[in-house]
């Protein structure tokens, strides 16, 4: 089962409801996902098991990215060595700092998207025109509620500059935060029905002229952080009234000189999770 976000075809506002492959099941009274986040894990699970709204053909709605109102997305970096290793590469000049953050007790986290700015399957992702070499990162996200639980998982794409990240650590937020450059989606599989979130496999593979240029495979059992350990300081020390997307950072980063190009497709799979596809488009007029 999966929670949606969709296009109703019934009315052609926004909706969200279940979907348990063959048909989604509209839940009444239910705008936003930001609504359910506000539910305790166990009064999530009960809502969505009480799904009674319109039944619409699984293949017949227009899915969104699982993430709107006041959610926000946010990510971890450097948890896995590949991660560690990449960084450490790209850096012109504070290689150590990534080394350092690999091991800390404390998790790198930072924000990276508003809930509007957010794209979903079958959408579009951006690379930025002043970074010369740009990645996706294909991630494992959790779906926090607003009591700080764990109560899903999602596909996040993590999409980055390692130009500009390269350059200066400090310029994270230019690498990371701007119009195109996060993806979530295709929906919500809840936490309940995921026996082992540390064995999850994920796969990245990036399309260009209908070839695949660049292909990768791994798994969360490479994880270096514990997931629940993420969650707990992301709210150490905030608040999200309509709960949060966490990113738990990539195993998967190509090789430099590679470099995302427009009109490429990247998908993105974790299992029992779900498959992320998008399209990739340079600059922000071309976003917009």
């Amino acid at each position: 089962m999966q929670i949606v976000r969709f296009t109703s075809p019934l009315t052609g506002a926004d909706a969200v409801g279940v979907d348990d492959g063959e048909q989604v099941v509209e839940l009444s009274g239910v705008t936003t996902v930001g609504e359910l986040l506000r539910l305790s894990s166990d009064g999530l699970r009960e809502r969505c098991a009480a799904a009674d709204g319109p039944r619409h053909p699984s293949r017949s709605v227009s899915r969104l990215a699982p993430v709107d109102g006041r959610m926000e997305v946010w990510a971890a970096g450097v948890t896995y060595r590949r991660s560690r290793e990449a960084r450490v590469l790209e850096s012109e000049r504070a290689a150590d700092v990534y080394e350092l953050v690999y091991d800390a007790e404390r998790p790198e986290l930072f924000f990276k998207s508003v809930a509007w700015k957010v794209s979903g399957d079958g959408g579009r992702i951006a690379v930025r025109e002043d970074s010369e070499i740009d990645v996706p990162e294909p991630e494992l996200g959790l779906v926090l509620n607003a009591h700080g639980e764990i109560v899903g998982y999602t596909v996040v794409n993590d999409v980055s500059s390692r130009t500009i990240e390269g350059v200066n650590p400090l310029y994270l937020p230019q690498a990371k935060i701007y119009l195109g450059g996060c993806a979530v989606g295709p929906a919500i599989r809840p936490a309940w029905e995921v026996a082992d979130p540390y064995a999850l496999d994920i796969s990245l593979s990036i399309a260009r002229a209908g070839e695949t240029v660049w292909a990768g495979k791994a798994s969360t059992s490479q994880l270096n952080r514990r997931l629940d350990d993420l969650a707990g300081y992301l709210f150490r020390a905030d608040a999200f009234p309509d709960g949060a997307i966490l990113a738990t950072g990539t195993c998967l980063v190509p090789d430099l000189p590679f470099t995302l190009q427009d009109g490429d497709t990247v998908t993105i799979g974790i299992a029992e999770i779900g498959t992320l596809a998008t399209t990739v488009v340079r600059g922000l007029a071309a976003m917009r």
